[in-house]
């Protein structure tokens, strides 16, 4: 192909752009062709079709990777060949600092080479240790993978970019990373699109797709993303630098199937994850659907999700999640891991003003809600909703009881939700939505019964529950009981409008609850 052609198709002009295209096959080395274009002011490195092995690359400012169709860069077996010692933690195939306007685009693919190897896990993994002593009591073995020599060797991440300006991550297929595939640290400008990111499902941990760490202005459209581990992770910490913000973020038309989370804000949050948009988003074979956790003192605030499908089934007994559509989490780092200090701890973070919307669910296990005693989850709300539960038999680790379960949270609504017991069933289900130690509750259009026709379960069960309102709510055919309230501290309950019909009873009260706590409709 003639030169002026292949910068046409690169869309470039061909005059102008002749010194600005360096051939990889031109150079002793990948880093030379990055080098000398970067030394003449910044161009294209580009890679023909064919296969290309190299350890880390240092992208430079004005730099952009193009790796034609056919063209697949897979990143090297020998440890030698990253970055070691100090710098062990900035271990990548492609590894930016400080730059701006670089890029990594075409139709080629870049390959980690990940292995894998099975043995008993010796991690004392805290996020798992419930399921670790389920599998240990039903004399399962505890066998996990890890990746091959990880105590040993560096475990290279695909992409890795240090306060970088500017960034464009377009149309190349990422797969078999053996760390996290695109980790930017302190970025702005960054548009990630139309990209493919696959590790093994059963095997990737620690497989990554995309973990934003205090970056803003970040854009990650029309992408499929297959990972063991996390697909689109949303980080604020110091590893790098000081904690900085996460904010201004869009993720758009993508597919997302994870062993872990699809989507998740992390628990890793010592500054803040803020003003979040999540569009017409479709999350297949996920362990765990949407997850907002923050551990580390942060907050999460300004979140809208809209237009989702989330299908989770539930992974190996390793993984965290449990099949679980949503998950909110609040904790103290040292309530999860008991050797960290609680001196110097910072108190617990926060959650608030969250807006999920228009939602088809299916999962095998409780969406739990919760805040924290100290920290209650602020202004939630859930609306337009279809979630069905459905159970896996013979698990041990199958342990749903509430299709939905809140607890540290106010001004919390849930509007036109409506639960489905599906099949297969479990023995263990009981009610639609368990609400406990809850202020300023909204339920209006909540549809629900028990998880058995005709049992006395309640469908609603308010415990210690200050202020709520059932608004439109009605009881779908075989309820028993549709509302029960508890505990000395529920009172204001009103209801208004409801259709509760289909129950044998609308409503009762535990011993213990004060006369009037419960206001019907006139």
């Amino acid at each position: 192909m003639r030169l002026s052609i292949l910068l046409v198709l690169l869309g470039a002009t061909p005059v102008a752009a002749v010194p600005s295209l360096f051939n990889v096959r031109d150079y002793a080395s990948i880093q030379k062709a990055v080098d000398a274009c970067a030394a003449a002011g910044g161009g294209t490195v580009y890679f023909p079709p064919g296969e290309y092995t190299s350890g880390t690359i240092r992208l430079r400012s004005h730099v952009r990777l193009y790796l034609e169709a056919g063209a697949v860069l897979r990143a090297s077996r020998n440890p030698a060949d990253f970055f070691q010692g100090e710098k062990r933690d900035r271990t990548a195939l492609i590894y930016a600092e400080d730059a701006e306007n670089i890029g990594i685009e075409g139709r080629g693919t870049l390959d980690g080479q990940a292995e894998y190897e099975w043995h008993l896990d010796d991690l004392d993994d805290a996020f798992i240790r419930e399921n670790t002593l389920i599998m240990k009591a039903a004399g399962r073995p505890l066998m996990r993978p890890f990746p091959r020599n990880y105590r040993t060797d560096p475990q290279p991440k695909m992409i890795l970019l240090l306060r970088c300006k500017d960034v464009r991550i377009a149309g190349v297929s990422m797969v078999r990373s053996r760390s996290w595939t695109i980790h930017p640290y302190a970025c702005e400008r960054l548009v990630v699109d139309g990209v493919y990111i696959q590790s093994s499902l059963k095997e990737g941990v620690w497989a990554d797709g995309i973990d934003p760490d205090g970056c803003k202005d970040v854009r990650i459209a029309n992408s499929t993303i297959e990972t063991g581990d996390d697909a689109i992770v949303f980080y604020s910490m110091n590893w790098f630098g000081p904690a900085l913000p996460c904010e201004n973020i869009t993720v758009t038309n993508c597919r997302l199937s994870s062993a872990s989370s699809a989507i998740k804000f992390c628990d890793g949050n010592m500054n803040c994850v803020r003003r979040v948009a999540v569009d017409n988003t479709v999350i297949t074979n996920s362990n765990r659907g949407l997850a907002f956790m923050v551990f580390d003192g942060g907050y999460v605030s300004d979140v809208v999700m809209t237009n989702l499908t989330i299908e989770c089934v539930r992974y190996g007994w390793y993984w965290w999640g449990d099949g679980d559509p949503i998950h909110f989490n609040i904790k103290r780092r040292s309530e999860v891991h008991p050797q960290v200090s609680k001196t110097g701890e910072p108190p617990a973070g926060s959650i608030r003003n969250v807006l999920i919307r228009n939602v088809v669910a299916r999962g095998k296990g409780t969406c739990g809600i919760n805040g924290h005693p100290d920290s209650w989850l602020d202004g939630i709300s859930i609306e337009n909703v279809k979630l069905f539960l459905s159970a896996e038999p013979g698990s041990p680790v199958e342990k749903a009881v509430h299709a939905v379960k809140l607890r540290w949270a106010r001004n919390v609504k849930l509007k036109d939700f409506e639960i489905f017991w599906d099949k297969p069933e479990s023995p263990r289900w009981e009610s639609a939505l368990w609400a406990e130690d809850a202020e300023g509750l909204v339920l209006d259009g909540f549809a629900a019964r028990q998880a058995r026709p005709g049992a006395d379960t309640p469908a609603v069960v308010l415990r210690q529950v200050n202020g709520a309102v059932l608004r439109n709510c009605y009881a779908l055919p075989g309820a028993g009981v549709f509302l029960r309230v508890e505990g000395a501290g529920s009172r204001r309950i009103r209801l208004f409008g409801n259709d509760l019909s289909e129950a044998r009873r609308a409503f009762v009260t535990a011993p213990g609850v004060s006369a009037g706590a419960i206001v019907p409709s006139r």
